[in-house]
C-alpha cells in the first residue's frame, strides 16, 4: 500500500516550492496518467510563519517542536502515515516533535548528509538564512560524515537574510538578488568547494542550476525523493 504523506508547511512559498517538487518526483517515477490509483496522497498543513518567526528569534525550541507537533497532529488526523517539513530553519525542533507526535517524521538534514557521503564529496558550500548556514544544522550531521561545510562571510549572510525574508518569502525576484546569490557560489568554488548545499526553501526562486559554477545539491530535492521513496516501500514504518 502506498503511504499518505504530511507536509509540515512554515514559510508558505517554500512549501508550495516543496510541494510542486514532491509532486515532480511522484510523475518522475510512477508516470503521468491520471494519479488516481497510483500516485500517494499528500496532505499539507502549517502553522502562521509569524509563530515560527517569533518562536526561533526567542530561541525558543520548545515553542518550534510544539508548532510542528500540532501540525503532525492534524496531518495524523486526516490519514498521514508519516510527515516532513522541507523548511530548514525548524530543522533542530523536528527531533523534538518525532518524540510527540502520533506518526513518524523524516529529518532533511539526516537524507542530505547520506546524499552527499554517497556522492564522495567532502567540501560543501551552504546557501541559507544564517540560523541554518552559521549554526548547526547541517554542520553536525555532515561533519560526522567527514564533510566539511563552508558558509559565506557574515556580511554576505547577512545580506542573504535580508534577500530571504524580505523578497523571497514574499515570492519577489530581483535580478540583482539573483547575481548576488550566484556570486556566493562563484566564492564557494574559490575555496575549493565541490559543491553546494541549497538549504533554504526559498533560495530556489534565484538560482539557475544550468550556469552554476558548481554542482547544487538542494535539499529540497533529496528531501522529496526520501519521501517518495518511503511512500513506495510496502510498509510505511
Amino acid at each position: 500500500m502506498i503511504s499518505h504523506i504530511g507536509i509540515v508547511g512554515v514559510s508558505p512559498e517554500g512549501a508550495a516550492l516543496f510541494y510542486q517538487e514532491i509532486t515532480r518526483e511522484l510523475s518522475r517515477r510512477l508516470g503521468q496518467g491520471d494519479g488516481s490509483a497510483t500516485h500517494p496522497r499528500l496532505t499539507l498543513h502549517n502553522k502562521p510563519i509569524g509563530l515560527y518567526l517569533d518562536a526561533l528569534r526567542r530561541n525558543d525550541w520548545e515553542a518550534v517542536a510544539g508548532l510542528l507537533t500540532r501540525s503532525a497532529e492534524l496531518l495524523a488526523n486526516a490519514g498521514a502515515d508519516f510527515c516532513l517539513t522541507p523548511d530548514h530553519a525548524v530543522q533542530h525542533g523536528v527531533h523534538s516533535a518525532a518524540d510527540a507526535s502520533p506518526i513518524p517524521w523524516i529529518s532533511m538534514p539526516e537524507l542530505v548528509a547520506a546524499s552527499l557521503a554517497e556522492r564522495g564529496v567532502s567540501t560543501v558550500g551552504i546557501l541559507g538564512t544564517s540560523w541554518v548556514a552559521r549554526g548547526s544544522t547541517y554542520q553536525t550531521l555532515l561533519g560526522l560524515k567527514g564533510i566539511k561545510v563552508i558558509a559565506p562571510p557574515e556580511e554576505e549572510s547577512d545580506r542573504l537574510d535580508a534577500i530571504v525574508f524580505e523578497e523571497l518569502l514574499y515570492g519577489k525576484v530581483k535580478t540583482e538578488s539573483i547575481k548576488f546569490v550566484h556570486s556566493l557560489i562563484g566564492a564557494f568554488k574559490e575555496r575549493d568547494c565541490q559543491g553546494v548545499v541549497v538549504a533554504s526553501s526559498e533560495i530556489p526562486l534565484v538560482l539557475d542550476e544550468a550556469s552554476s559554477p558548481l554542482p547544487l545539491y538542494d535539499a529540497s530535492e533529496i528531501l522529496a525523493v526520501g519521501a517518495v521513496d518511503r511512500a513506495l516501500a510496502s510498509d510505511p514504518d
